[in-house]
Formats: structure tokens, sequence, C-alpha cells
């Protein structure tokens, strides 16, 4: 079954609400409308009814089964100012009301309060808006401090196994991480290994150096992101630092790791930065002809998704689909 039908049926069988504050980006009606017609989540767009509804009959979208909802005027509003107001400390409820009136901000609010399963926005604002957003509205899961991100990897054939899955982290959020981001980014994607794709995690911390290979304070540094990674998910099989060929290729990790749960069995990457994340996802991307889905957003107590700003109706219907089934498990 494709990765993203596998992911509706997964939201299916709990249906929730899925909030899109930016209601009139013509990408995001008409995908809340498909999302609808498919039935794995109910939509909620945020926006004044009469300009949505206005937009939606100039597309000529059908908007049977999506909510639309200006949350500057909805019944909900003062009750999440005050308790965002009483939530963080020398904030008025002035201030609160002036930010909870954005859509993003309002968005975040609602699944911060459980009226919506998740968000799924960046059509028409920036990602860093929407981890704003989501770190002062919903919060980071236990043990986790920062937020990240990765991508799915589906590669069409990887030793004989078809449609094999990795997770490469972090792709698009912390440019030059520190070791306890990429302490965080290690556990937040092996939690989503576990949970979204139903993998036993074996998290490799990549590097140019492979145990003790290279001598430099860039390997030292992956070196210390995994003894933290370890300390905060002790049950989770880390191992690091290790290259590219040592963590996934059994043969290179034999001749070059004395004893490794992880070596030449990884499944989840995670690189020491976002110039190596991002060059790698796209060079196999585009020369092993893997599928990648992505960036999705982790670290949240409950799940945002990010999306670009030049993401398809298609893109935003994937992605509703992942968040949707990452809500199954927050």
């Amino acid at each position: 079954m494709d990765l993203i039908e596998r992911f509706k049926q997964q939201a299916r069988a709990r249906l929730g609400t899925i909030v899109y504050p930016e209601g009139e980006d013509e990408r995001i009606l008409r995908a809340a409308s498909a999302v609808a017609a498919e039935g794995f989540a109910k939509p909620l767009v945020l926006g004044q009814p009469d300009q949505v509804a206005q937009r939606a009959q100039e597309l000529q979208v059908s908007l049977a089964g999506v909510t639309v909802l200006d949350g500057a005027t909805s019944a909900r509003l003062d009750q999440y100012v005050r308790d965002y107001a009483a939530r963080r400390e020398g904030v008025t409820e002035a201030t609160a009301r002036r930010l909870l009136r954005k859509p993003v901000f309002y968005g975040a609010a609602m699944v911060a309060a459980g009226d919506a399963q998740a968000m799924v926005a960046g059509a028409a604002h920036s990602t860093a808006l929407i981890i704003q957003a989501a770190v002062l509205l919903v919060g980071f899961t236990p043990g986790v401090a920062s937020p990240s991100s990765f991508f799915i990897m589906v590669l069409p054939e990887y030793m004989g196994e078809k449609d094999k899955l990795f997770i490469f982290a972090d792709c698009a959020v912390n440019i030059d991480p520190t070791t306890e981001q990429l302490a965080d980014t290690a556990v937040s994607a092996g939690r989503n290994a576990r949970t979204l794709l139903g993998l036993e995690p074996r998290i490799a911390m990549l590097s140019f150096s492979t145990k003790g290979s290279a001598v430099h304070p860039l390997a030292d540094k992956v070196i210390e992101a995994t003894r933290l990674a370890r300390e905060k998910a002790p049950d989770v099989l880390i191992d690091g630092e290790l290259q590219a060929d040592s963590a996934i290729v059994p043969k290179v990790a034999a001749r070059k790791v004395k004893e490794s749960p992880v070596a030449g069995q990884a499944n989840v990457l995670v690189f020491p930065d976002l110039d190596a994340a991002n060059i790698s996802y796209k060079l196999t991307q585009y020369l092993a002809g893997a599928k990648a889905y992505g960036p999705i957003l982790q670290g949240f107590a409950k799940p945002v998704s990010d999306l670009s700003r030049g993401a398809s109706v298609d893109d935003v219907v994937a992605a509703t689909a992942i968040t949707m089934a990452q809500a199954q498990e927050a």
C-alpha cells in the first residue's frame, strides 16, 4: 500500500479535526475539500466565513464537510486568551488577545486545547512563524527542548528490499545544531520511527568520522550528542559517531566497527547539520529515485506540520495524512 494511503487509513481509525489557518489560500481550500471528501479527517478552515465562501465559489470548490471559523470572533477566543496569559509569565490578557487573533496562533491554541488534533500551515507563512506558534502554544514533548524536522525516505529498492524506509533528520529547521539539539533530533526521530512507521528505531549519529577514525571538534560534537541522546532515550538503539556507509552497509560496518547495535542496520539517520541533511535527502531523492515525504516538524507535544510555500494541493493533503497519523499517537 502507498505510504500516504496507509496514513489515511490510520487517521480514519480515530477521526479527528485538522485546522488550516490559511483559509483564503486556494491550495488550502482545495485540499480541505479533498480531505473532507476522502473522510480521513474533519477539516476546519480559519477565516471570515463570507470571504472564504466567496473565494470557494470563485474557485468552484465544494466546502461540504468543511467547517469555516473566524477565530477572532469565536466563542473560544476568551478562554484561549485566559489560558495563554495564565501560562506565560508577564503576558497580559491584552497581549495574549492580540497574538491569538492571528490565525496561525489561534490554530495552535486549538491544538493545545484539544479542539483540533493537529494543524497544517505554512502555505502563506514562514517556517519560523509556524514553529513560533507551536513553541508558544503547544510546547514540547517530554524530554525534548527544541524543535526539529524529518523526512520519510522511501527507496524503491535497497539491498534486495523493496520500498525500504528511512528517516532523515533534521533536514529543514536547525542550521548548525548544538549537541543538545542534535540529541533532541535523535530522540524525536526515534519516536516517529516507532509510532508513525512501526519501525524499531536504529539511530545513527552521522559524521565524517567512524569511532575515532578522525579527530576534530565536529566529530567530538556528534560523539557528545550521541551520549546525550542515549541518556534521554535509554530504551532506543543509538550509536555514533558513524560515517554514512558504516551506518547502513553491513559489509562496511563489519570492517570499520567492532561492536555496534546500529552500524550497518540504521534506519534513522541524524545528520550533523542542515547542509549535510538537506543535500543528502535531495541527492537520495533524485539520484536513487526515492520518494521524499516532508519536511515534517517534530518535538512538539501535539502535531503541527509546516508546508513549503510552494506546496501543491497534493502536498497539503499528504501533510494532512501524515500529521493526522501522528495525532493517533499524540
